[in-house]
């Protein structure tokens, strides 16, 4: 929000220097990101007339000015397209230093003496880019000829460059700046008085609302016989250009003016273009608008518009349609003034790629008290620019429009947070300089109602941090924190992200960090989108859902490192990923491209589902997490349904790991194999500490045997059922034999099995051995139909 310092006083009664100004706003919450001084290095400009433009004899873009301006008609070479007799524009004359530190000499340009400068807005600093293909700087036909421009202008003036938090829309409009300096400082709050305006013609156009609980405030006003012709003020489009806004047409400047003014957004309808009653509705499936900046857009039914019987006639709270706007030739123009439910705006402007300044405040909320004091102020406005004849107001209100309630304060509560001791005159005084309606209906307790306009205000610590920014967060007592603080250390068999961040630093991954979010549009590969849980207002389409799982934003980081040339990537990301009930803390890695570093000694070998079971193993071997084993189903959509597996810690799935499917590789342009893996750190976080165990001083005893079991079969599940079964004798038990071929059935594999069998207090003997070794054929047919191979 940019406030014009010379307007704020017109509002509030201050004179301290704006340096003063812009501290007390930062310290009350409204930062001030820059302070602007206007007049600054315009001087030597003044207001000139273009007495004759010919045409320059060796440039087809540049014309010859005869200009009056300063002491002596000059020359000057202009090449703006604007450039005719009669024109008056600001010149920058002989010896200027110009803002952006050029300085004005006599010069040649293309053999043709020219003696100074006809500016445009850009050049002096006075307008966006968009002035400048417009050209010079018209001023009214009425300017001055010879008059400084700073005084012309009433340039003598300073721009503060407020950045608002969201809650403070209140603060989008120079009444709420004003109002809240007066509080801080404790200045005199000078609202003008805004009178009704009386009608003179019963012409009226009704207002329709099919959706109350959209719009619960709509007002409406025909004026008639209206000279859209006529120049706006040069004083109304100088606070317009100077909060950013550029002037246009008396109406459209008006309606901007009240904008600013009061923080109210309003639209003008060329009447002739509208047919029956103006209706507030949804937008029907298949209806289209071309919008005022040209753009075409398609509606749907979470679209809000304004229509009539005929055609839609604007986004509601967003932006007008370019076939009822007011143009040159209107003679009767119909007002709006409306109050739109911010939850039905929010999102609707960045949809269509659109960002205006009533969607800007509809989507943190306009006063719901404010709508019939805008359009009377609108209309007064017009009257005086422009002319014409209004009509009475159509007014629907719906009993939804918000009002707010009282808030319930106790003055200990106030001291207590904020370490004062403030009385209740203290804590009243500092709620009604904000406007609030304070009462104290007992001893110690105040209630107080805020102004309409503060929709933040529903709390005890609402109040209390208003009380705070008015007194001064400067100005509250400093206490250092007592007590004892007690340290204390983590659990030694907790396992967090730090260590197996670390771990895997020291693998050669390198951390990434990815959004929270994945666009809407993320597909599974038979083409059905990946679930997950939509935003209600997203910053965009690209980030509409909050991630159910780490894969899609691992992968697109993957891609786009590719595209850089980066071919052979280890990369990981430890985050939260979300589902409609649960939220979960997830460890995923991605790997791709080759197995070693390029080296001419060195394999060319390419990294497989191995190389990735080996990193995860690794995590669990050296945290002491347990033995994984995998159940070969098909683990995640992403993953290939052939080489992807469900991770099993003590019988519970805590992730998957496999290849990336050859649809999504191919959706994100990866030609090579990507292994990826993703588990639950949540359901890791407990290890088994290391236990001493003195060396033995006893012989182990190996037994090995193979067995013929179902190709299904994990080796992982084997081993679990095997140490089960074997009991504390068994040491270690060693897989060193895969078989198929001859001999053994379709569907079997052979599996070579070695038991490592120790007690550490005596020898074994054979019976020992032969019994544990009995117990695990036993369980192995048992749960799986195992034989042994003779």
């Amino acid at each position: 929000m940019k406030v014009s310092l010379n307007w704020l006083r017109e509002w509030v009664s201050i004179d301290c220097p704006h340096e003063t100004i812009a501290e007390t706003l930062t310290m009350g919450g409204l930062e001030v990101d820059e302070v602007i001084a206007l007049g600054d290095g315009l001087k030597g400009i003044v207001v000139a007339e273009i007495l004759s433009a010919e045409p320059h004899p060796d440039a087809d873009r540049l014309r010859i000015c005869q200009v009056a301006g300063d002491s002596a008609e000059r020359t000057v070479v202009c090449g703006a397209p604007n450039a005719k007799p009669g024109l008056k524009a600001p010149l920058a004359t002989l010896g200027t230093t110009m803002p952006n530190g050029m300085k004005i000499k006599p010069a040649k340009l293309r053999g043709v003496a020219s003696e100074g400068m006809l500016c445009s807005a850009v050049e002096l600093g006075l307008g966006e880019g968009a002035d400048a293909a417009a050209g010079l700087m018209a001023l009214p036909d009425d300017a001055p000829v010879g008059v400084s421009l700073v005084d012309y202008l009433n340039l003598n003036d300073v721009v503060f460059d407020i950045d608002l938090t969201p809650n403070r829309s209140d603060c989008l409009s120079m009444r709420g700046i004003a109002r809240e300096v007066a509080a801080l400082t404790g200045a005199t709050f000078k609202a003008p008085t805004i009178q009704s305006v009386d009608p003179i013609t019963q012409q009226c156009v009704d207002a329709c609302v099919d959706a109350p609980n959209d719009c619960p405030a709509y007002l409406l006003r025909v004026i008639e016989k209206v000279d859209t012709s006529v120049a706006t003020p040069v004083w109304m489009q100088e606070r317009l250009r100077r909060a950013g806004i550029r002037p246009i047409s008396p109406v459209v400047d008006v309606t901007n003016y009240v904008l600013l003014e009061l923080g109210q957004p309003m639209h003008a309808f060329d009447l002739s273009a509208l047919s029956g009653p103006i209706c507030v509705r949804r937008a029907n499936q298949g209806e289209t608008l071309s919008l005022l900046d040209g753009q075409s857009i398609d509606l749907d039914s979470e679209c809000l518009v304004i229509a009539d019987q005929s055609q839609v006639l604007a986004l509601a709270g967003v932006m007008g349609g370019l076939g009822s706007g007011v143009t040159a030739s209107t003679e009767t123009i119909v007002l709006e003034s409306a109050w739109f439910n911010p939850a039905t705006i929010a999102g609707r402007a960045r949809r269509f790629g659109l960002s205006t300044e009533s969607s800007h405040r509809f989507e943190r909320g306009v006063d719901p008290a404010l709508q019939r004091l805008a359009i009377e102020r609108a209309t007064a406005l017009i009257l005086e620019i422009a002319g014409g004849n209004p009509g009475p107001i159509s007014e629907y209100i719906d009993s939804s429009l918000p009002a707010n309630k009282p808030v319930a304060l106790e003055v200990k509560q106030v001291n207590a947070m904020l370490g004062t001791d403030l009385s209740a005159d203290d804590i009243a005084k500092a709620l009604g300089a904000l406007g609030m309606e304070v009462d104290r209906p007992a001893e110690g307790l105040i209630t107080a109602v805020a102004p309409s306009a503060r929709r933040d205000i529903n709390e005890a610590v609402d109040l209390i941090e208003e009380v705070a920014r008015v007194i001064g967060y400067d100005q509250l007592p400093s206490h250092p924190p007592s007590g004892e603080l007690t340290l204390s250390a983590p659990p030694e068999a907790s396992f967090g992200e730090s260590e197996a961040r670390q771990h895997l630093i020291g693998r050669g991954f390198q951390e990434v960090m990815g959004w929270s979010f994945i666009p809407k549009d993320t597909l599974k590969p038979d083409g059905a989108r990946l679930t997950g849980i939509e935003l209600a207002n997203p910053l965009s389409q690209e980030q509409a859902l909050m991630r159910p799982s780490l894969m899609p934003g691992l992968v697109s980081i993957l891609a786009r490192n590719m595209r850089y040339g980066h071919h052979d990537q280890r990369l990981f990301e430890i985050g939260h990923c979300y589902e409609p009930q649960s939220e979960s803390h997830h460890l995923g890695l991605v790997m791709m491209g080759h197995r070693w570093q390029e080296h001419f000694d060195a394999p060319k070998d390419m990294i497989d589902f191995y190389d990735i079971k080996d990193e995860i193993e690794r995590v669990a071997t050296q945290f002491q997490l347990g033995t994984l084993s995998y159940q070969a189903t098909p683990a995640h959509p992403w993953l290939h349904p052939a080489q992807s597996a469900e991770i099993v810690l003590f019988g519970q799935n805590v992730g998957c790991i496999g290849q990336l499917h050859p649809t999504i590789a191919e959706q994100f342009g990866l030609k090579r194999g990507v292994m990826i893996c993703e588990m639950r750190l949540d359901l890791l976080s407990q290890r088994r500490l290391p236990q001493y165990q003195p060396i033995s001083r006893y012989q182990a005893s190996r037994r090995d045997f193979a067995v013929v079991l179902p190709e299904k079969i994990s080796a992982g599940e084997l081993v679990q059922v095997i140490e089960q079964a074997a009991g504390n004798l068994l040491e270690e038990t060693v897989i060193f034999d895969l078989y198929r071929g001859d001999g053994i059935e379709k569907g079997f594999k052979s599996l070579g099995i070695g038991l490592i069998i120790r007690d550490n207090s005596r020898t074994l003997v054979d019976q020992d051995v032969e019994s544990v070794t009995k117990q695990v054929l036993s369980q192995l047919e048992s749960a799986f139909g195992a034989k042994l191979r003779g």
